[in-house]
């Protein structure tokens, strides 16, 4: 195991198996995991704790999250400069650029393989599990 604890994540999805197949295959692989179910609670969310990466749908109730992450990144500290991978069923170019453009600063299209999420949010967050 590294001699640094891991960084949390903030996995924000509305749909709960996506969540908890996040939480298992991150926990597994040493990372600490949090959930929002939607932009405005993963707003909430990162306004009361550090964070070293967020996990982002495309398509969520309330606040969706390309609006997420514009939000996000407005924001002076660090909120505004936290590591985003945005995860979504939408694979057209636009909407992989629609994501860069908000700060996204990956997009994996669903469903994610194990060993692809494990690398890119080690890669993402700079530890390594």
């Amino acid at each position: 195991m590294p001699d640094a604890p891991s960084p949390r994540i903030l996995v924000v999805d509305d749909s709960n198996l996506v969540r908890r197949y996040y939480r298992a295959v991150l926990e597994r692989a040493g990372f600490s995991v949090d959930e929002a179910w939607n932009g405005l609670e993963a707003i909430e969310k990162l306004l009361v704790a550090p964070y070293g990466l967020v996990i982002v749908d495309v398509n969520m109730p309330k606040m969706d999250g390309i609006t997420f992450l514009a939000d996000m990144r407005a924001r002076p500290g660090p909120i505004g400069a936290l590591p985003a991978l945005v995860t979504s069923t939408e694979a057209g170019a636009q909407d992989k650029q629609a994501a860069r453009l908000a700060g996204a600063n990956y997009y994996l299209v669903k469903p994610v393989a194990e060993a692809d999420l494990v690398a890119h949010v080690a890669i993402l967050t700079g530890w390594r599990p």
